[in-house]
């Protein structure tokens, strides 16, 4: 995964929260990057024809950017899950984010073996809690599960 899977990722996801296109601004908090710099990857995306920007209004991927975000989305999935579920990262976003444009296709698909994705990733992801829905976090104690049922 790229910087670029990164934006159209953060793009894709900022889409859902806010129902249409993604505020620049957003975008660049989301990222942890300065306005200037998100404006610059915008125009780099917009060439690639996988973003359309509209001044005032915000950035929308194209048709081509959703699979490519939807993409880079399951490999974030992958590794977030991995981190968490695998290996009991307590700080698995943040390792997440910075293993995430590090880690190519054939890691992810290895990493994916372990994890045993569900079939509706990366629907199963949550924009607004930043996080898959089959994560099993530490503080999940699974002898309490077991008990209500």
């Amino acid at each position: 995964m790229n910087t670029a899977d990164q934006y159209v990722k953060e793009i894709y996801l900022l889409q859902q929260m806010e129902n249409g296109p993604a505020s620049t601004g957003a975008l660049a908090d989301r990222l942890d990057v300065s306005p200037a710099s998100a404006n610059e990857m915008i125009g780099k995306l917009e060439a690639r024809g996988l973003a359309e920007h509209e001044k005032y209004k915000g950035v929308a991927l194209t048709d081509e950017g959703i699979v490519q975000a939807r993409d880079a989305l399951q490999t974030y999935c992958i590794i977030e899950r991995f981190l968490a579920n695998v290996l009991s990262v307590s700080e698995f976003r943040t390792e997440a984010r910075e293993l995430e444009p590090v880690i190519d296709d054939l890691v992810a698909e290895r990493l994916d073996t372990i994890i045993d994705r569900n079939d509706e990733c990366p629907d199963c992801f949550d924009p607004e809690t930043d996080a898959c829905c089959h994560l099993q976090l530490a503080s999940e104690n699974p002898e309490t599960e077991q008990r209500a049922d």
